[in-house]
């Protein structure tokens, strides 16, 4: 018998989701601390998800997009989306993600906020700046992420009333 010395193959997409699953960890700790509470994968009118979407004290509304990779960084060009549903938009990024594109005015350095973050906790490098939006907007993503909220809590504890409504619906 042959023994091979060979290293294992790591599944690329298991390991991005693991990071990014990582990085969303250390960011909702960050929130939480600073009094924003978020949930993962907020469906958003139009068929996009936010990686992360919540509202702090004063009932704005912030997202944030988490991106592990360079290839998934740089390959997304529909980011700018979410600009329309949130008061304060976030990168959130792996430590260990070369970050000196976000300094371009590709990614409107002027209008997005960086976190950095690893499982265990996060840091702002850069301060997402406050984009008012428009009232009934703000109300309508507030309503859409109570309603989400409160229906993924109602399924944790009743699974049977999984299929009735939906996060897209409201």
């Amino acid at each position: 018998m042959i023994e091979s010395a060979a290293i294992p193959i790591r599944e690329p997409v298991a390991d991005a989701l693991a990071g990014a699953a990582a990085v969303a960890r250390g960011i909702g700790r960050l929130m939480a601390r600073n009094d924003i509470w978020t949930i993962p994968e907020m469906p958003l009118v139009g068929g996009r998800r936010a990686d992360l979407m919540g509202i702090d004290a004063r009932g704005k509304v912030v997202i944030v997009e988490i991106k592990v990779s360079r290839a998934d960084l740089l390959g997304d060009s529909k980011w700018t989306d979410y600009l329309d549903h949130c008061d304060r938009f976030y990168w959130g990024l792996s430590p260990d993600l070369d970050r000196q594109c976000l300094e371009s005015a590709d990614f409107l350095p002027e209008r997005c906020g960086v976190i950095v973050a690893d499982s265990y906790d996060a840091e702002i490098l850069r301060p997402a700046p406050l984009l008012k939006l428009a009232p009934a907007r703000r109300r309508a993503e507030v309503e859409r992420l109570a309603r989400c909220a409160m229906r993924r809590r109602q399924v944790d504890f009743d699974p049977h009333c999984a299929p009735w409504g939906g996060e897209h619906s409201g």
